[in-house]
């Protein structure tokens, strides 16, 4: 696998103090923080697919009572025995 360069001299005394408070390598902080970062990202995306499922049933609920109680998705009610618009 490649190699990641950082020349953020602030950000690496920042990973180093986190790795010698968490007991770990500068490694293990960023995969660390990495995976924690994945996580978040998951669940936002979750939430935002859940929210919009739910928006998609409230409007589902709210036209499927804008039906006649009988109609059906096959159409039949539009149609005479012989096929023909009622």
């Amino acid at each position: 696998m490649g190699q990641l360069n950082i020349k953020d001299e602030a950000l690496i005394a920042t990973l180093k103090r986190l790795a010698e408070r968490r007991q770990t390598t500068v490694t293990g902080v960023v995969r660390q923080l990495a995976s924690e970062a994945e996580a978040r990202d998951d669940a936002e995306r979750e939430a935002r697919v859940a929210a919009k499922r739910a928006a998609i049933m409230a409007i589902a609920e709210r036209a499927s009572k804008l039906f006649p109680p009988g109609a059906t998705s096959d159409h039949s009610d539009l149609y005479d025995e012989n096929g023909l618009p009622r």
